[in-house]
C-alpha cells in the first residue's frame, strides 16, 4: 500500500470498486479553483430532501451536466424515495443512502450538496458541507436567528465555497422583471417596497410524547440537532415540526420573508444593508426603514383573492413603488404595474414562482466559474437579519432600531439577547 494512502482511503477506495460506483470526475479535480469544464458533470448530493427537497431535485434534474448520486437522512423512509426517484432518472441503481451527512461529505467525487432538511438543521449542514469543501445549494430559511446568518456568511467565505440559496424568486421571470423596472429608473425614485407575509404565530405547544422508532428508521436525536430536546412525535417528522419553538424560525415570518424580504432587498439595491428600524404597526404589518428613507413594509398577505394586493398576483406577492409609478409581482406568473406601457416589448418566460429550475441554473453556472450565484450567502446574510430584525420587533411589540454594520440592535439588550439560541450538544459550529 502506497504510505501516502491512508488506512481509511484505501477502504473507502476498494469498497467503492467493490459496489460497481460509476466513475465520476469531481469538479475539485478539474480546472482552476475547482472549474468544472463543460463538457463534465458536476456531481451532486442531498442531505434531507422530503418533500421540498424532492421538487428542488427535480429542478436539478433538469440540466445534464449534474449528477445525483447520494442521499443522506435520518429517515429511512425519505432517503429511499429519493434512490428510488435518482435511479429512476439515471437509469441504473448507482444512487448510495446514507444515515447520517458525513457518508455525503466524506465522498471526494461529490463537488455539491443540496440541503432541503428543516429549518433547524440549515446552517448546521451548510457549514458542515462549507469545512468538508463542498458548494451549497440550502433551502431557506438558511439560519434561525441573526447569529446563524453571521456565522454561515462568514465561513462560506472563508472557504471560498458558491453558496446559493433556495429563495428561487430572483431567477423567476416576473420577479426579475418587477426588479429591473425598480432599479433601472422606470418608476422613477425609489421610496418603498413591499413584501408579503404570512401572519406571524406565537409557537406552539409540544405535541404529545410518542415512543421513539428505532434509530435506523428515525434517528430521533440527530433529527432534533441542535434544536432544544423534545420528545418524540411522529408528526413532527411529516410537517408539523412547523410553528414550534427551537424548529421553525421566527414566528413563521422567515416562511414567506425569506422570498419576499430577499427580493425586495435586491429592488432596494440594499444586498449589503438592512433597514435600521423597524416597528409593528398593526397585526398585519410591520414598517421598517433604511438609512436612505426607503421604507420597506411587511404587509400580511393571504393566498389568492385576499387582500390589500393586485388580483390574480398569487402567493409571495411584492410591490416596489417609486415617485413615478409601481410594479407587483406575484408566485402566478404575474406582473402589473401603474402603467402598462413599462410593460411594452417587455417579454419574459412564464414560470411558477416556486419553480427552481432557473435558479439550480445559475448555482451550476457558479459552481463552474466560482462566481457568486444570484442569491448568495451575503446576500441572505442581511436579507435573513432584515427577517429576524423584523421579527424581533413583533415579539416585542415596539419599534427597534438596528446597525446593520455591527449587527447589533442599538441599546436594546432585550432585542440583542434575541439575535441567538443556546445550541444542544453536539451540534455546536
Amino acid at each position: 500500500m502506497n504510505k501516502k494512502t491512508s488506512r481509511r482511503n484505501f477502504i473507502k477506495t476498494t469498497a467503492t470498486a467493490a459496489i460497481g460506483m460509476p466513475t465520476l470526475i469531481p469538479a475539485s479535480a478539474l480546472g482552476k479553483n475547482g472549474a468544472v469544464a463543460p463538457s463534465n458533470r458536476i456531481i451532486v448530493g442531498g442531505i434531507g430532501l422530503g418533500p421540498r427537497g424532492r421538487k428542488v431535485l427535480a429542478g436539478f434534474f433538469a440540466h445534464r451536466d449534474c449528477q445525483f448520486v447520494a442521499i443522506a437522512d435520518v429517515q429511512k423512509e425519505r432517503r429511499e424515495i429519493i434512490k428510488r426517484l435518482a435511479d429512476r432518472e439515471y437509469r441504473n441503481t448507482d444512487c448510495m443512502t446514507y444515515s447520517d451527512m458525513s457518508g455525503v461529505l466524506e465522498r471526494d467525487d461529490i463537488d455539491s450538496v443540496i440541503i432541503a432538511t428543516g429549518d433547524r438543521w440549515h446552517t448546521t449542514a451548510s457549514i458542515t458541507a462549507a469545512r468538508a469543501g463542498k458548494d451549497i445549494y440550502c433551502e431557506k430559511p438558511c439560519a434561525m436567528n441573526i447569529m446563524e446568518c453571521q456565522q454561515l456568511d462568514d465561513t462560506i467565505r472563508k472557504h471560498k465555497r458558491v453558496f446559493q440559496a433556495g429563495t428561487q424568486r430572483r431567477s423567476v421571470p416576473n420577479f426579475k422583471l418587477a426588479v429591473d423596472l425598480a432599479r433601472s429608473g422606470k418608476l422613477g425614485q425609489v421610496t418603498s417596497v413591499h413584501a408579503g407575509i404570512l401572519e406571524l404565530q406565537q409557537y406552539l405547544e409540544p405535541l404529545p410524547a410518542e415512543p421513539e422508532p428505532d434509530p435506523s428508521d428515525v434517528n430521533w436525536d440527530k433529527w432534533l440537532g441542535p434544536s432544544p430536546w423534545m420528545d418524540f412525535n411522529a408528526a413532527y417528522c411529516r410537517g408539523r415540526w412547523r410553528n414550534h419553538a427551537g424548529l421553525y424560525a421566527a414566528w413563521r415570518l422567515p416562511e414567506w420573508g425569506s422570498h419576499t424580504i430577499d427580493v425586495c432587498q435586491w429592488a432596494a439595491d440594499a444586498d449589503g444593508t438592512t433597514p435600521i428600524e423597524y416597528e409593528p404597526v398593526s397585526d398585519g404589518e410591520i414598517v421598517a426603514k433604511y438609512s436612505n428613507g426607503v421604507k420597506l413594509v411587511m404587509r400580511l398577505s393571504g393566498f389568492e383573492g385576499e387582500g390589500v394586493w393586485q388580483d390574480g398576483l398569487g402567493t409571495c406577492p411584492v410591490r416596489f413603488e417609486g415617485d413615478e409609478g409601481w410594479v407587483e409581482a406575484g408566485d402566478a406568473k404575474a406582473i402589473v404595474t401603474s402603467n402598462p406601457k413599462m410593460l411594452k416589448n417587455k417579454t419574459y418566460d412564464q414560470l411558477n414562482g416556486t419553480d427552481p429550475v432557473m435558479h439550480a441554473r445559475n448555482f451550476l453556472d457558479c459552481v463552474k466559474t466560482r462566481e457568486d450565484p444570484i442569491c448568495n450567502s451575503t446576500a441572505v446574510r442581511y436579507g435573513h437579519m432584515a427577517c429576524f430584525a423584523a421579527a424581533i420587533s413583533w415579539k416585542l411589540g415596539r419599534k427597534v432600531t438596528f446597525d446593520p454594520k455591527k449587527e447589533r440592535f442599538i441599546g436594546d439588550t432585550e432585542a440583542n439577547s434575541m439575535r441567538t439560541y443556546k445550541r444542544r450538544k453536539p451540534y455546536t459550529i
